[in-house]
């Protein structure tokens, strides 16, 4: 490799070695993002109640599914009514930042002409850097789950009715 390559060469790692360091391993906004935690990981789901609360299903096994409503009604021919009324919020929040200094100095051959790596004659300078960058993102999300479970005179499920809400 002659002088002139040797030299191109390190030029280009002096001014981009600070570069990749300093982007690696920071996160964007939008990545902060994808990160944050889901609430899918809630006791009583939708699809909880539609695939274990079909019509024909016990109070019992309501119970044991759903657990306790939250209020108990009857109507004029003594059939229970129990709603359930869940409500659930969440706030995340995920940060990064990152940042790297260079400071290259440097004076002199490397190497000499002795055919190591470096340049023969004289290669001085300096080079200083520093970059800083942080980023994030935060979600608060509120979920509302309400269920309606009728019973027949028998005390097994007659009809389910839902609402569910996310803002």
């Amino acid at each position: 490799m002659n002088n002139s390559a040797k030299k191109s060469t390190l030029k280009c790692l002096v001014f981009t070695l600070p570069l990749c360091i300093s982007l690696a391993g920071c996160m964007s906004a939008a990545e902060h993002q994808l990160d944050l935690a889901d609430t899918h990981d809630r006791a009583m789901t939708l699809g909880l109640v539609q695939k274990q609360v079909p019509v024909g299903t016990s109070q019992t096994q309501v119970a044991t599914v759903l657990g306790s409503p939250n209020i108990v009604t009857r109507d004029n021919n003594n059939q229970e009514t129990w709603i359930y009324d869940k409500i659930a919020s969440e706030a995340s929040f995920s940060q990064d930042s990152g940042g790297a200094q260079a400071n290259i100095t440097g004076s002199g051959g490397i190497g000499g002409n002795s055919g190591g790596f470096g340049f023969p004659g004289n290669l001085s300078g300096s080079l200083g850097g520093n970059y800083n960058k942080q980023s994030g993102a935060a979600s608060i999300t509120q979920r509302t789950l309400t269920v309606i479970v009728k019973f027949n005179e028998k005390n097994v499920v007659e009809n389910v009715s839902y609402h569910s809400s996310k803002f």
